[in-house]
């Protein structure tokens, strides 16, 4: 009798043993071929970027593009270098830099906060969303960038006139998605807390606003690039500094490779923040399922 139950005992090892090693293989399968393809992909990228490039400034030397309108890579990178080490017409580049992100986080601070509470509040209480829906769909029809003129007219070339128009940019993007993720938000969640005796308040931080999370988060992390591109076109309808003046200016010179500079610098800079962003979203969605990836 003890050796049958030994034989069964060493059987039933044996068997978690080959089903371990097993699934250890697997696991190390699936870690080899995500960092084969993440591999893959950042081949890819750099051969895209490689080819583009090289492509641009073999045709700007050869002529069959003309460099006076569309400058070259070359060109634009001795831009970049100048400009860092000599500074711009209006002063060093990272004080530019440095006016226009300031001018972008103010703005998406101010419009992203406004947004979430407008979009919570008129989510939340459907009298107050009829009353001022025929207004908001009226303001949301207006051109916003055509406010950019009217903004440095009220408020001068400063600051504030930048700030205002990406404002304006961010406030009905999160406002939308905060708005329709509150009309999202589970109705069985939301009865079964008043029927736990859950007070409007804690229904609405407790379960409308973390199930609107997602919503919330996925417009911040566009609307980051229309900020910067209501202080861009501020700045480049009048302004002291700024990325958007440097832009003008170049083109006030016929200087392409001074426009391509600039704009590859606000890319740099959106490229940034859509990292951290993304970091930011990462973290607060932890409890979000992993995306399938094919």
């Amino acid at each position: 009798m003890t050796s049958h139950v030994e034989t069964y005992t060493t059987t039933a090892s044996d068997r978690a043993r080959a089903v371990k090693d097993t699934l250890q293989e697997a696991e190390a399968e699936a870690r080899r071929r995500l960092l084969w393809r993440s591999r893959l992909i950042i081949f890819w990228r750099l051969a895209l970027l490689v080819g583009a490039l090289g492509g641009w400034e073999l045709f700007a030397s050869l002529h069959w593009i003309d460099p006076f309108f569309y400058s070259k890579p070359s060109l634009i990178a001795k831009q970049i270098y100048d400009w860092s080490l000599e500074g711009t017409s209006q002063g060093p580049l990272w004080r530019q830099v440095a006016v226009t992100l300031e001018e972008t986080l103010i703005g998406f601070f101010i419009g992203g906060v406004g947004g979430i509470i407008c979009g919570i509040l008129l989510g939340r209480n459907k009298f107050l969303a009829d009353i001022f829906s025929i207004y908001i769909k009226i303001a949301n029809s207006i051109p916003r960038v055509v406010l950019g003129s009217v903004f440095v007219i009220a408020l001068g070339l400063g600051m504030a006139s930048k700030v205002a128009l990406a404002v304006v940019m961010v406030f009905f993007v999160v406002f939308g998605n905060a708005f329709q993720g509150v009309r999202e938000a589970d109705r069985y969640m939301i009865a079964n807390a008043q029927i736990l005796g859950a007070s409007p308040r804690q229904v609405t931080m407790q379960v409308v606003v973390p199930s609107a999370l997602s919503w919330i988060l996925a417009s911040l992390h566009v609307s980051f690039g229309f900020a910067l591109v209501g202080a861009v076109v501020g700045e480049f309808l009048g302004a002291r500094e700024g990325i958007g003046l440097l832009i003008a200016t170049a083109q006030g010179a016929f200087n392409a490779s001074g426009v391509f500079a600039a704009m590859i610098v606000l890319a740099i800079v959106a490229l940034i923040a859509d990292y951290i962003l993304t970091y930011i979203e990462g973290r607060l969605l932890k409890w979000r399922p992993a995306q399938f990836e094919s």
